[in-house]
């Protein structure tokens, strides 16, 4: 047979004759389903994030944020609070096993090993199957930490103290001390009176603002000396000299009293002068 002769040539459908420009999809084919990314998809997040911005900034304005004072590096007895998705593992070095010399246990070992499990669960868990019912052992572990997390994170809330907190941190009025006198000199010496005030006398977790209320001298000695309230006295560590020194500055709010007295004395001092 002949090259060309008694043969027929059929074209294979699957290849078109003539290629036909590529038109974009018609959305409308899939209703419900997909939809153009420009305008429809972006349109609609744009509108949902203006929102969310919107609610936010109301927010910030009804409710500012709760500052606290500048910190006092020599406020030994401030106790600091993280934030509220670290609060379980705040809680979580209060308990024995995970606290003192076991800090590592708390703090290392068992974050470590929980957070692992969730770097491992593709490897440890690769069945196909995806109903939670159908994978017992990894929904039973997942609901295991969530069911810890809020656990630990309510026990945190309910155990802190959250009005010794507001006073630690209480934001108070500026003071101008004058740390030239001798006053003060003689307070920062003492230990115990830095630990419960703070440094800078403004008060800590343990103790208040010392200029906050209006006592003089006399009164100021007798609170030193016997204590007051949860204050508990004979902590003072120097001579009366001092002692009177130090309760004169107090009581003349930081400053350095021109006749050695401070808050009512001056007043009572003024009197007798003005009789004489």
């Amino acid at each position: 047979m002949h090259r060309g002769k008694g043969m027929k040539f059929v074209g294979d459908s699957r290849v078109p004759a003539e290629r036909k420009p590529n038109v974009p999809k018609d959305y409308s084919e899939y209703p419900g389903k997909t939809e153009a990314f420009w305008p429809n998809f972006l349109l609609r997040e744009w509108m949902v994030g203006a929102v969310f911005l919107i609610g936010f900034l109301v927010l910030t304005v009804a409710h500012p944020a709760p500052l606290e004072r500048v910190a006092d590096p020599t406020d030994s007895g401030y106790i600091p609070l993280p934030d509220w998705y670290f609060l379980f593992l705040y809680q979580l070095l209060k308990y024995e096993f995970a606290a003192g010399p076991y800090t590592v246990m708390g703090a290392v070992v068992i974050p470590g090993v929980a957070f692992g499990a969730l770097l491992l669960v593709p490897w440890l868990d690769s069945g196909k199957e995806r109903r939670p019912l159908k994978r017992p052992i990894a929904s039973g572990l997942m609901l295991l930490g969530v069911a810890s997390i809020i656990f630990l994170t309510w026990e945190s809330v309910d155990d802190h103290d959250w009005e010794a907190a507001a006073q630690q941190g209480e934001i108070v009025d500026d003071v101008e001390v004058d740390e030239s006198a001798e006053g003060y000199e003689i307070y920062q010496s003492q230990e115990s009176c830095i630990g419960c005030h703070g440094g800078d006398m403004l008060g800590g977790a343990a103790g208040p603002n010392v200029f906050e209320s209006d006592y003089d001298t006399e009164e100021v000695i007798d609170i030193i000396q016997n204590g007051l309230g949860e204050m508990p006295g004979g902590q003072f560590e120097g001579s009366d000299e001092e002692l009177e020194t130090m309760a004169a500055f107090i009581a003349n709010d930081g400053q350095e009293p021109d006749n050695g007295n401070g808050g009512g004395d001056d007043e009572d001092n003024n009197e007798e002068n003005e009789e004489d």
